[in-house]
């Protein structure tokens, strides 16, 4: 890119983000613009990536196994092989469609990049449906079922990775969840409920039960794709003997710990006494470890365990020093 384009984009990426109509910037300032530029670029690639990555997986679970057997699946995209199922409309303009309401709706919720990027991840499954031909890998329904679920999930998984979704029912469930009070997956399940119970009825309970393991096939695909197979544990620890504790988790599990100064209370009395609480973040294969190590130190030590859906920075992404 020529030198004048890229600082004209630079001066502009400054003025959207500070709100500020200055003409001209200093070195420095531009320097910091040309940094912010580069990391945004390659968000974007990645996000881009992962979305058309998503999109092929999805559109080979649907024309590869699912649409040849009438199996559908959960949410969106269940109530999209549904209708296509029993009139005939093809998939990919029934995609489109059902998914209209919901973009709206994540566009209230989410805001206006997130819905731009779920526009063009399924405006590009509707694409990729139309044009592009997958061979019909297996005939038997166990293996239809399962793999089917696993492609579907597989590709709204990166699409999520990505910021966008393929299947618009994580938003109408977000946004039922703060109307009435109710958790996500509550409402999740009330949808998927009656998407089975159609399908049971107007294609028979022997597809609505395959439909039933394609949908659990995918949302474990799904789970696993967003949160990894190296889930996170956050453990916070209370010991009189965290000096010790902490030692142990820097030198022995090479992760790095956060320490709290507060109060531990006991006795029938309520006493309380300082006491320093330790607070690391490790992957749940290095749970059973930890547990051992902090026994060896102090038996009767207090520890919380907690789920982390992420983590960044720090020392959380190396491996783990050996003993």
């Amino acid at each position: 890119m020529h030198p004048y384009f890229l600082i004209v984009i630079i001066q502009t990426l400054l003025r959207k983000r500070h709100k500020t109509t200055k003409e001209t910037f200093s070195s420095y300032e531009l320097a910091k613009g040309y940094k912010e530029l580069l990391i945004i670029s390659k968000r974007l690639l990645k996000d881009a990536m992962l979305i058309t990555l998503g999109i092929f997986s999805a559109a080979f679970g649907l024309k590869g196994f699912l649409l040849t057997n009438h199996f559908i699946d959960g949410g969106v995209t269940g109530m999209s092989l549904l209708v296509s199922a029993l009139t005939g409309w093809p998939l990919y303009i029934l995609i489109i469609c059902i998914n209209i309401p919901f973009v709206i709706l994540g566009y209230h919720i989410m805001g206006k990049q997130f819905a731009i990027k779920t526009v063009l991840a399924i405006t590009g499954l509707s694409i990729c449906l139309a044009t592009v031909n997958f061979v019909d890998v297996t005939k038997d329904n166990l293996l239809v079922a399962i793999f089917g679920g696993f492609f579907l999930g597989a590709g709204i998984g990166l699409s999520v990775r990505g910021g966008a979704v393929i299947d618009g029912t994580e938003v109408l469930a977000i946004y039922l969840s703060r109307k009435f009070s109710t958790s996500i997956g509550t409402v999740i399940i009330a949808i998927n409920i009656m998407i089975f119970s159609v399908a049971a009825y107007f294609l028979g309970i022997e597809v609505a039960l395959y439909s039933m393991i394609t949908y659990m096939a995918a949302s474990k695909t799904l789970d696993f794709i967003v949160e990894g197979i190296e889930e996170y544990m956050g453990v916070t620890i209370v010991s009189f003997r965290s000096e010790e504790i902490r030692e142990m988790i820097i030198t022995k599990m090479g992760r790095g710990v956060t320490v709290y100064n507060g109060k531990r209370g006991y006795g029938k009395r309520g006493e309380t006494k300082d006491v320093e609480i330790i607070y690391t973040v490790i992957t749940r294969l290095e749970l059973n470890k930890l547990k051992i190590e902090i026994e060896k130190i102090e038996p009767n030590a207090f520890y919380v365990l907690n789920t982390v859906k992420d983590a960044k920075g720090g020392v959380i992404k190396k491996r783990p020093l050996t003993e």
